[in-house]
Order: C-alpha cells, then sequence, then structure tokens
C-alpha cells in the first residue's frame, strides 16, 4: 500500500491536533488524513462541516485494498492507494457530510540540529538475558499460535512421561499430588506467561513454596545452633602445651570451618546484621530540668532502649510491638513516644533530637524495624529508589555510593539512616558510556557495599546511550512479575536515538509500577519540542497490560515514575548568567524556579498533566565543570559562535498515581561529590502502597453478588466532533472491559459535547476488602471511529459508605480533554477488612481523628480528594456539610486549634467551619501545604507520621464558589434498588465500646483551647484513662488530624451487629485543620455496640 507524501496526509498526528487545523481553517469542505489511533495500519478522513468536524474511518480488507466507511446506503469502493481514494471522495454524493473540496497542509516542523557529539554506540550493547523480559515479538498469528499449542502439549508429554519414571515413593503422598498436578495443568500456562515476557514461572514457584513451607521453621530452629557453634570455634585457643593443641587449634579455624559449614548449605555471613544498633543522643525534660539520654535502636533484635549514659547499662528496653504511637512537633526537633508498659498502661516520653533530620532518622529505623518484625507474609509497603544520571560519556567515579545514600543537597536523609535498604532501586541513565554487564556490576556493588544485600536484576532496557536498570531485594524476585521493557526514539525525525526515551514495567504483588527513563531534546530555545518529545513518549512507549490498549501509559499503572535528563532550562537572557549563579550560590532556588521552563509548562497543562513532583530544595544540577561543584560553566564554544548553558534543572523526577493510593516522597536532591560528568546525580525516595494476591475468606458459592453501578455520568468533551459517544470500563476487577450504550449527546455553543451515561458493572469477587483496592479506568470513546476522547480513573474506595459523587478531569495523550462527572455506588458482600502497616483517616461528625486504640463505627459519608491524582475529587450526597478538598480554602471562623494526646483531658471535641467546593481549582506546582492558623493566630502544629507515613506537601487553596453542576446537570438520589441496608437503631446514651487495635500511629501534638466546647456527648470515650480491653501490639487514643484527605471508615452502615472490621491504613496521613467553630446541625448518634 502506497503512503507516499501527499500535502493532506499528516501520518501520526493526534485527533485533537486535526480539530485544530480543521478549525483554523474554517471551510467547509476542509479535510485531512490522519493515522488511525486505534487500528494500525488505519486511517481517519477528517472532514469540516458547519464548524463540526466528522471522522471517519478508512480502513485496509484482506486485499490490503483501502475503503471508506460512509453512510450507509452507499456502495463501498476500494482502492489501492490513497491519492485514488482521495480523488473519488472530491465528488459529491459519496456518503460523507460535505464532499471533499480544501485540503488542510501539514505543519512543516523547524528542523532539528544535529549534535555531532552524540552518536550511537559503534556496537549497540546487547540485552542482559537474566531478568529480561521479551518484549520485542510482534502481535501472534494463528498459524504461530497453533505452533505454540503443539509445542506446549509437547513439552508436557515428556515431563509427564518422566514422571512416571521417577521413582517418588519415598515423597510425601501431598508432594507428590502437586507435582503431578503442576505438570498436568500449570506448565503450559507457566510457558505462555515466559513467552509473554514473564520469565518467573509464578506457578512452578509456587509449587516450590508449597513444598518447602515447613523449611523455614525448621531453619529458624537450627540456625541459632550453627550460628553458637560458630561463634565458639572462631575464638582462638590460647598457646597450650603439646602437639595435640596447637595442630587442632589450627585446624578449629579458618578457612576450615567456613567450608565445612559451606558444605552443609549454612553460610554464616547472610546472619549478619544489616544495620548495625544506632544510638541518638537526646534530650528529655523531667520536672522542669533538661537531662541528657540516649536511646539505642536495634533493628535486628527489635528493641529500642533508654540510658542515661552511652555506655550504660541496656536493662531498660521496649519491644517493638510495645511501642505504639509518635507524636511530632513541627516547630522544633520534638517527639513524643507512647509506649506501652507490663501493666497495660501508656508512659509518655518526650525527648528532643539535635536537629530534625536526626529524628527522621530515629523514626525511618522504627519504620525499617516494624516492618522486619511484621508477622504479615506479604509487605503492603516497600520503599523505591528512584536515581537519574547524565553520565556525559564519562565512566563513573571509583565511589557512587552518596547517591544511593541520598546525600549531598535538598531533601536528604540522616547519616543513621545509611544501612536502610530499598525494596526495589531504578536507575536511569543518560549519555552512558558503559556496556550493561559493566554498568550492572558496577550498581550491584555499590549497593552491597552501602547494604550488605545482593541486589537481583529485575529488568534493563538500553537505547543508544539510554539506558534504564531495575535491582530488588532477593526476597522480592517471586512478587515481581508481567516484566515489560521498551523504547521510543524522539532524535532527529524521531528516527535516531540519541534522544528519546526507555521504560520498564512491573507487577509487584497486585500493584503494578511503570518507569521513564527519558532524555529530551536539548537547547534553551527548544521549549517546544521537548514537549513535542513528551507526547511522543506517551503514545508510543508500549509497556504494561496491553489489554489497556486505549489507554496510554499515565493511566496504565498504580504508580508511574518519569525520571531523566529532561533539558527544560531556566528561561532567562544569557546576560543574567553571572546574576544567576549568585542567586544560586545564595540558596535563593524559589526566584529560578519561577523561571523554570518545566515549571512553566506543567502550570499551563502543556507537559506532565497532574504528575507531583517534590519541592526542589537543592541547586541546578547543570552545567558544571567537571571534576569540581564549585563553578557552573555555562559558555560553549562553537563555530556559530558562544553557546550560553545557563545553570538550570535539567534533571528531575516526577510521579503520578491513581486516587486513593499511599505514596510519599521520602527525599529528592543531588549529591555534591560525583564529579565526573557535567550533570550532579539526582536521587529520590519513595515510600509506596501495595497490594497482595486476594485471597477471600468466604466460601465463593455463601457470598452475594456485588455491584458497581455508575449514575447520572455526564460527560463534557472539549470537541467539535459530530459523532456518538459511549464508554469503556477497564478493571482488574471485571471478567472483562465493559462497553456501555450510546450515550445523550447535548451540543453546546463553545464547541464542547454534553454527553449523558450511566452503567451497572459486576466485579468478579464482592469482598469489600478487595473492591475497595480497586480502581475503575473509563475511556470515553466515539462510534464513529472507534477512537479515544478522554480517559480518567475512579477509586471504589471512595464509594464505600455510601453513594458518593465525583468529578474526574479526562485526558488524551497528555492533553485535558474534558471531564466526566457523576455518581459511584458500591455493593458489596460482609466482610472483615485486613489491617495496613501504614496510616488511616476518618472523618467523623466533621471531626478529623486519627485512630489510635478507640474505634466506632459512624454512618456518615465521606470527602475525599487524592493529592497523588489531582484530577479527581470525590464528594458524598445526602451530607449538610459539605467538608474539605484539595480544592478548594479554608473558611475562617471561631473556634480554637487540634487535639493532641493520647486519651484524657487533652481531647476536646472542636467542630470545623462549613465549607463548599471549587472543583475549578487545582494545587500549586510545589504542591506546597496550606496555612495552618491556631487559635492564638499563628500557625499551628503540624505532624508527620515517621511509622506509619510522613506528612507530605499538600495544598492548593482557592476562593469558595457555587457548586458548578447547573439544576438540570443536578444529578438524582441513587436508586433504591441498588442501596445498602438501614444502619440499625442506634442509642444516642450509649458509648461505643473501644476495639482493640494492632499498628502504630503518629499525630501532631497541639494543645485545645481550654474554652472549647464540651457538650460533644457522642466522644465521651475520649475521656477513658484505662483501657476498658486488653490492647494488642498497638493501642493508644483518638488524636485530631489535618492537612490531607480522609480515607473512609470500614464499619458500614447497617452492619451495627457485626464485628468491628480491622481498618484500612494509609500512611500518607496529614491534614490541616481548617479554623474551626461548633457546628450548627444537630449531633448525629452513634451506632449501638457493634
Amino acid at each position: 500500500m502506497s503512503t507516499s507524501y501527499q500535502p493532506w496526509h499528516h501520518g501520526n498526528i493526534t485527533r485533537s491536533k486535526a480539530e485544530d487545523l480543521l478549525s483554523k481553517a474554517a471551510k467547509d469542505g476542509s479535510f485531512l488524513l490522519r493515522d488511525s489511533e486505534s487500528i494500525q495500519g488505519a486511517y481517519a478522513l477528517c472532514v469540516l462541516f458547519q464548524n463540526c468536524v466528522y471522522t471517519y474511518r478508512i480502513l485496509p480488507n484482506e486485499e490490503r485494498k483501502l475503503s471508506v466507511q460512509a453512510s450507509e446506503g452507499v456502495p463501498i469502493r476500494f482502492f489501492s492507494v490513497l491519492a485514488d481514494l482521495v480523488e473519488t471522495y472530491y465528488s459529491p454524493n459519496m456518503g460523507l457530510a460535505t464532499h471533499l473540496q480544501f485540503p488542510v497542509q501539514k505543519e512543516e516542523e523547524p528542523e532539528e540540529e544535529p549534535d555531532p557529539a552524540k552518536y550511537p554506540p559503534q556496537l549497540p550493547p546487547r540485552n542482559i538475558s537474566g531478568g529480561l523480559s521479551a518484549n520485542g515479538s510482534k502481535e501472534t498469528h494463528g498459524g504461530e499460535s497453533q505452533t505454540s499449542e503443539l509445542a506446549c502439549a509437547s513439552l508436557r508429554d515428556t515431563y509427564l512421561q518422566r514422571l512416571q519414571q521417577l521413582d517418588m515413593s519415598n515423597l510425601p503422598e501431598e508432594h507428590q499430588q502437586s507435582i503431578q498436578e503442576y505438570f498436568h495443568t500449570s506448565l503450559c500456562l507457566d510457558a505462555e506467561q515466559a513467552q509473554n515476557g514473564n520469565p518467573n514461572f509464578p506457578r512452578l514457584k509456587k509449587l516450590t513454596m508449597g513444598i518447602c513451607k515447613h523449611l523455614n521453621s525448621e531453619i529458624s530452629r537450627t540456625l541459632p545452633t550453627l550460628e553458637a557453634f560458630q561463634r565458639l570455634l572462631d575464638q582462638q585457643l590460647s598457646p597450650g602445651v603439646g602437639r595435640m593443641r596447637s595442630q587442632v587449634g589450627c585446624y578449629y579455624n579458618q578457612p576450615y570451618i567456613t567450608a565445612l559449614f559451606e558444605s552443609v548449605g549454612y553460610d554464616g555471613s547472610h546472619r549478619k546484621s544489616l544495620i548495625p544498633p544506632i544510638t541518638f543522643e537526646v534530650k528529655s525534660e523531667l520536672l522542669g530540668l533538661t537531662n541528657k539520654m540516649f536511646i539505642k535502636v536495634d533493628v535486628e533484635t527489635g528493641k529500642i532502649y533508654f540510658k542515661k549514659y552511652k555506655d550504660g547499662p541496656e536493662d531498660k528496653y521496649f519491644v517493638h510491638n510495645k511501642i505504639l504511637q509518635l507524636v511530632k512537633s513541627q516547630k522544633v526537633a520534638k517527639l513524643v513516644i507512647v509506649v506501652e508498659t507490663e501493666k497495660e498502661k501508656t508512659l509518655r516520653k518526650e525527648f528532643v533530637f539535635d536537629d530534625t533530620k536526626k529524628r527522621e532518622g530515629f523514626c525511618q529505623l522504627l519504620q525499617q524495624m516494624k516492618n522486619k518484625h511484621s508477622d504479615k507474609p506479604e509487605p503492603d509497603m516497600i520503599t523505591v529508589f528512584v536515581g537519574t544520571w547524565n553520565m556525559g560519556n564519562a565512566s563513573p567515579p571509583h565511589s557512587i555510593a552518596s547517591w544511593f545514600q541520598c546525600k549531598g543537597q535538598g531533601k536528604t536523609r540522616d547519616d543513621t539512616a545509611d544501612h536502610i535498604p530499598h525494596d526495589i532501586y531504578v536507575i536511569g541513565t543518560q549519555e552512558d558510556p558503559l556496556g550493561e554487564k559493566e554498568w550492572i556490576d558496577t550498581l550491584k556493588s555499590a549497593l552491597r557495599g552501602t547494604t550488605n544485600i545482593s541486589f537481583k536484576q529485575i529488568a534493563i532496557q538500553t537505547l543508544w546511550n539510554i539506558r534504564i536498570v531495575v535491582l530488588a531485594k532477593p526476597e522480592h524476585e517471586n512478587r515481581i512479575s508481567h516484566i515489560f521493557s521498551d523504547s521510543v526514539k524522539t532524535g532527529i525525525a524521531n528516527a535516531l536515538g540519541n534522544k528519546g526515551a526507555v521504560g520498564v514495567s512491573f507487577m509487584f504483588n497486585g500493584t503494578s509500577f511503570g518507569f521513564v527513563n527519558s532524555h529530551l531534546t536539548s537547547g534553551s530555545e527548544k521549549k517546544l519540542r521537548r514537549n513535542q518529545n513528551y507526547v511522543s513518549i506517551l503514545r508510543f512507549l508500549n509497556l504494561g497490560d496491553k489489554k489497556l490498549n486505549p489507554f496510554d501509559i499515565t493511566h496504565r499503572f498504580t504508580h508511574l515514575f518519569w525520571l531523566g535528563d529532561l533539558n527544560y532550562r531556566i528561561e532567562l537572557p544569557s546576560t543574567e548568567a553571572e546574576s544567576i549563579v549568585t542567586k544560586i550560590k545564595q540558596q535563593q532556588y524559589q526566584e529560578l524556579l519561577c523561571r523554570d521552563q518545566l515549571t512553566i509548562e506543567k502550570g499551563e497543562g502543556k507537559v506532565f498533566l497532574h504528575y507531583d513532583e517534590e519541592e526542589i530544595t537543592f541547586a541546578p544540577t547543570y552545567r558544571f565543570e567537571r571534576d569540581t561543584r564549585e563553578k557552573y560553566a555555562y559558555t560553549k564554544a562553537k563555530a556559530t559562535g558562544t553557546k550560553y548553558n545557563l545553570p538550570s534543572w535539567c534533571d528531575r523526577v516526577l510521579r503520578r498515581s491513581y486516587p486513593l493510593v499511599h505514596v510519599f516522597c521520602q527525599s529528592y536532591g543531588c549529591t555534591n561529590d560525583i564529579m565526573t560528568s557535567d550533570h550532579s546525580p539526582v536521587f529520590s525516595t519513595f515510600e509506596v502502597g501495595v497490594s497482595s494476591q486476594f485471597v477471600s475468606k468466604h466460601d465463593p458459592n455463601s457470598v452475594s453478588q456485588g455491584g458497581i453501578k455508575f449514575m447520572n455520568c455526564v460527560a463534557t468533551l472539549m470537541t467539535k466532533s459530530k459523532t456518538k459517544f459511549f464508554i469503556e470500563y477497564h478493571s482488574s476487577c471485571l471478567e472483562k472491559f465493559v462497553k456501555s450504550s450510546e450515550g445523550e449527546n447535548q451540543d453546546h455553543s463553545d464547541g464542547n459535547i454534553k454527553v449523558r451515561f450511566g452503567n451497572q458493572l459486576v466485579p468478579i469477587i464482592s469482598d469489600p476488602e478487595y473492591l475497595l483496592d480497586q480502581h475503575i479506568l473509563l475511556c470515553v470513546k466515539s462510534t464513529d471511529c472507534d477512537e479515544s476522547y478522554g480517559e480518567g480513573c475512579v477509586a471504589l474506595r471512595a464509594a464505600e459508605s455510601s453513594y458518593t459523587e465525583f468529578q474526574v478531569t479526562l485526558t488524551h495523550h497528555g492533553e485535558r480533554t474534558g471531564t466526566l462527572t457523576g455518581g459511584v455506588q458500591l455493593r458489596t458482600s460482609g466482610g472483615k477488612q485486613t489491617e495496613k502497616l501504614y496510616g488511616e483517616r476518618l472523618r467523623t461528625n466533621d471531626i478529623w481523628l486519627f485512630l489510635l486504640f478507640n474505634r466506632f463505627a459512624f454512618p456518615h459519608p465521606t470527602d475525599i480528594t487524592n493529592p497523588s491524582y489531582m484530577g479527581v475529587g470525590y464528594k458524598s450526597v445526602g451530607v449538610t456539610d459539605r467538608g474539605w478538598s484539595y480544592s478548594m480554602s479554608l473558611r475562617s471562623g471561631s473556634g480554637g486549634g487540634g487535639v493532641g494526646g493520647h486519651g484524657g483531658k487533652d481531647q476536646t471535641p472542636i467542630f470545623p467551619r462549613k465549607t463548599v467546593y471549587d472543583h475549578s481549582a487545582v494545587r500549586s506546582p510545589t504542591g506546597k501545604a496550606l496555612d495552618n492558623v491556631g487559635e492564638d493566630g499563628k500557625p499551628a502544629e503540624m505532624f508527620d507520621n515517621p511509622l506509619y507515613g510522613s506528612m507530605g506537601k499538600s495544598g492548593g487553596g482557592a476562593k469558595d464558589s457555587p457548586d458548578p453542576q447547573s439544576s438540570k446537570d443536578h444529578l438524582t438520589a441513587p436508586d433504591p434498588y441498588f442501596s445498602f441496608p438501614k444502619p440499625s437503631d442506634q442509642d444516642p446514651d450509649r458509648p461505643p465500646v473501644p476495639t482493640p487495635r494492632n499498628r502504630s500511629y503518629t499525630c501532631s501534638e497541639t494543645k485545645p483551647p481550654s474554652s472549647g466546647p464540651t457538650s460533644f456527648t457522642s466522644l465521651h470515650p475520649l475521656a477513658y484513662t484505662k483501657n476498658p480491653v486488653k490492647p494488642s501490639r498497638s493501642e493508644g487514643g483518638m488524636v485530631l488530624m489535618a492537612n490531607k484527605p480522609p480515607l473512609p471508615m470500614k464499619s458500614r452502615p447497617g452492619q451495627a451487629e457485626a464485628t468491628p472490621t480491622k481498618p484500612r491504613d494509609y500512611r500518607d496521613s496529614s491534614e490541616l485543620p481548617s479554623k474551626l467553630r461548633p457546628t450548627s446541625r444537630p449531633i448525629q448518634p452513634l451506632p449501638k455496640e457493634g
């Protein structure tokens, strides 16, 4: 099929770009052709008529002949080349809205100057097979599929034949059955997944783990004996009389003993402490006197020791499960530790550290101790290191440890956290001169030196000198699957790989991750070309689940991280070079960031729409003189004259996550001591919530069917297309994607179209523990060409307690294309939630509570917005007070501060002022928090949750505004036949019985005003001073929280008689309290005791 150049053929431009070009033409009969976004090898004919764009698909048949899908009743004609097709449709009455008249010329792009310094490697590095996915395979044809099935059957028969010849009479019967079942049913599935890029053989590993399930306990019983024996033999014998004593002493030494232990499979080195005990010097106050104390944290034994002297006795300590709560102060480096004593009472210990960084190091060690000694079989939180470095075509220095230890400038980690390893390391490099094996060995050696762990290679992908490497802890190797990697060229004519991107994606248990390392076009004046590079990578980088083909990588992953040399510069004239350097030396970064191209373009929605970046508090990472970090080399002599490369933040890390998932940035900065390149390496670390494979606790036959209902959905699309629309719903909780019926169009004079939808979905599992972790991806498509007009995501957790309204920003190929509003209602079977290790938030009667010990079931719905996914917001109906969200400002009112402590007299209930939504507002690019005002007019204290989530930057206020929905768009009440059971009768005079908790928390410590309201009878349990039940691992009181949106309650209305459920935690847990005042509406009574 000929696709030779024609003026009306615009190649792979986007649909929105085609509409813009036709709108500029402004003539009926104007047309152009572009490549189809939905079908490979097809085209889209776009025609303008009466200020509307009509799109017709041009499809090839089996003989590669082209035909236009026009109106019914018009004979179909076939063409060999596009030119003949276009010539024919110049004639009228061919089934189009109007005949073709005026071809729209293709816009000429400015030629990009080649960079002579960047050549492809003479011998492109070969991908290492270990841990790498086979991602280059084409679509499987029918013949190939049949061949694969025959090969699989042959493989199965071969192994079954061998199995019959093998004597397994001495094996346990259950092991024999498991092995036979694997080769009968699971072998082919593993082989098929290996062909599709998952070389980990998950079913074989499941079989092996089942066989070895009793092995770990036996190892734990035996290893201490071997360790004690080895310590005994390690001690040298003192010189004695006689030949035998000296001979025995010689042989009972290394390396003989080492060889002996290795012969039985014992390697003593792996039992060595990865994190040595660390002692912190702190100050404590007792009776008004300040005393010096020492706190020793031993991660390996799970104990913290409190000592008066550094070398004092270690007889006073608390085990990890007795540490109930940490309370941070924002004003000073103060930390309150709440522990459980032997008499089942709580004890508060207050300490002041030298600085906040030292305090954070202490908190991270406690977090590591909690994780290490957790009794959970699978983690629900991991930490991820993401680093990017333009190596400048120079070999790295001897040591790059500071990069992985996050030492240097910016938001860094304390020295006490040096030995805490991350679960996953993702390293992106540009202008990398090393081969893959050499670079992998360098990275593993550096990590082994800092963590004493041999990390496993998960994936590697290289495009010329652009590379991404993923390494993981050995214990996570079996948890990682579905590994894919790909690359996109964005160099000259999108044909050269000196610029472009490489990417890797995988599943960590039930959570999907995507990582993109890009090197975009250089040059201060080429900002628009960089924007085009970004869109090309979004469109053509092929990662993740192939079933999500309507979505680009923006929506394919629970967590997406974008790193690299993005090459965005400080947009100032070259004459300001010296002034820029002066401001950098004075650390006046904010003045320069206001002129940062990426910040400006992102703020205008042109690139990285709804991505988050941690606040930059480090100096520009480009362009340094090599071998020093004291001088920027901002001039470069070229044949055409002097070229200026002003100091800029070229190297960045951004992220985007699904709504209502946990992600928190722990560090973001650059190194000071790695100076072989003109760029400094950038590091960032993240605390990320992950989910595991769901296993229901109920009999599937006894569980009622669940339902997910989307009601009164209205999509407002920014398009001039004349077509009908429908919605596709995609989710792992659905058996397959669901297609809605055609929506009802309502044209608007401003060029937008409103379309109404509604749909009910049936999940594969109705257990709430499963469903509340799920997300629904929505794609609004056109009926004429099956192309997407916008995609978005809704978290089912938002609809946990009631019918909940939502508003989602629709995007397509990185552009904002409209909004989708509506309501979602969730029906689940009953069930108990599994507890998580990271913090939870609950909103009740307009009070932010941080639950420690007392837990109540309130019937009130919740208001939720996620700071990590800015395009979505939620609100519940039927609530007088509409709550607080990230898209509005806090209104002033009377009332005082927050509540602190862990029970008793400090907990005075406070009521916040009523607020309203403004869906049009968004956060500031830096994500700074809104100002917090206490009763004295000064900023109130904020808090972090060091054990189960620290405080993230949040913010962005907006003026109060009325509801943007007009009366005709107002959402109707939920379907009475799709509703939750009514709550049982409530007794307001009977306080609920607290339920034991099994988790630690952190809260702010803010003293309440003495004159605060005290008539909130529903919260009488707050005044308890004794624990009415025996506490579990973690207990405490209730603490008022602010600054981040809440997570819904786990106890549902109508289930008052059920056992109180354990809540789901989210560590990204900090809320800024608004100014508070007593509420004007009556207080809702609490439900009866569960």
